[in-house]
């Protein structure tokens, strides 16, 4: 079938959200209503009736319009709702119109695409099964993140699911967000807007960990779609780290919600501390690809981009 370029005006949103609903590697990042808010824009290439779609996320600096990965946007590339083939991302990649002439961009984790023919590099993520109750899955913690539950309890933390998200946004932006330079006001209102929205969709949820004295030390927030229950976002102070509140939140969240059919996807990390600290929950390593190719002429081609995106998870 033909691969033809959509701009966005154009993009029949109930078809592509269905692609989506249905696709074979459905992800929430790829509905329209998550790309309009955290994409400055997006167009899409698309086979038949929405049986296949790759959006296409881009950005326009100094003339030049370039692909590029949202925050808050781990895993795009193509969805199907049948097989997903290496031939099928190769035509796709290759069908990616020319004016884009550079691309920072992640596939996702059905996406192979032909390393001969375009620059990959894989990223780590870790993700938890949580189909088992409770008991099973608490035994595969490491002896740390019990031990870090435990002092929690004794520090008397207490954990609670009616928390305001942008309390849990403040948190991060006085503590590690402080040295995200390049996260900037548009981005964090950005986020908060998707986060309310999924909360109104009854797909977000917010939980927060407070010291004895009712002060807010560490939030996450968790997207549930396609059966993954995804960690999108998490702040902790110094307060957390001491007492292990972090440990206690997520040993909690998995409590509430094992013995289902849901997957915990930490959403990273390449980090290697982060990694640590997920896998001491038992979560198991997977891969995605990022994809980037330059074709812009010298000596624009050495210039761009003009910085690099500080990863977040």
């Amino acid at each position: 079938m033909q691969i033809r370029y959509v701009k966005n005006e154009h993009i029949d949103r109930e078809q592509w959200d269905e692609c989506i609903r249905t696709a074979v590697n459905g992800r929430m990042y790829a509905y329209t209503w998550y790309l309009d808010i955290m994409s400055d824009h997006w167009d899409a290439l698309v086979e038949g009736d929405y049986e296949t779609v790759f959006p296409l996320t881009y950005r326009t600096k100094m003339g030049i319009t370039y692909l590029h990965q949202p925050f808050f946007t781990q895993q795009l590339g193509i969805f199907s709702r049948s097989k997903i083939t290496p031939e099928l991302v190769n035509n796709f990649l290759k069908a990616i119109p020319a004016k884009f002439r550079f691309a920072e961009i992640n596939l996702n984790m059905l996406n192979k695409p032909d390393t001969t023919r375009w620059k990959v590099t894989e990223n780590d993520n870790y993700e938890l099964d949580l189909i088992e109750p409770f008991d099973a899955v608490y035994d595969r913690f490491s002896t740390n993140i019990k031990r870090n539950v435990s002092r929690a309890e004794q520090n008397n933390i207490k954990v609670s699911d009616t928390v305001n998200p942008a309390d849990i946004v403040q948190l991060f932006r006085e503590n590690r967000g402080s040295s995200i330079l390049n996260l900037k006001d548009k981005d964090y209102q950005r986020f908060l807007q998707l986060v309310y929205l999924s909360i109104h969709k009854k797909i977000g949820f917010c939980f927060g960990a407070f010291t004895p004295f009712n002060t807010l030390c560490a939030g996450m927030i968790i997207l549930i779609s396609h059966n993954k229950a995804t960690f999108l976002f998490s702040a902790t102070n110094q307060q957390a780290r001491d007492s292990g509140a972090m440990s206690m939140l997520i040993s909690q969240f998995i409590y509430s919600v094992a013995g289902n059919n849901l997957t915990l996807d930490f959403e990273g990390s390449n980090d290697p501390s982060l990694a640590r600290f997920y896998r001491s929950f038992g979560a198991a390593k997977t891969s995605y690809p990022s994809l980037s190719f330059n074709h812009l002429p010298f000596p624009l081609k050495q210039l761009f981009p003009l910085y690099k995106k500080r990863r977040i998870n």
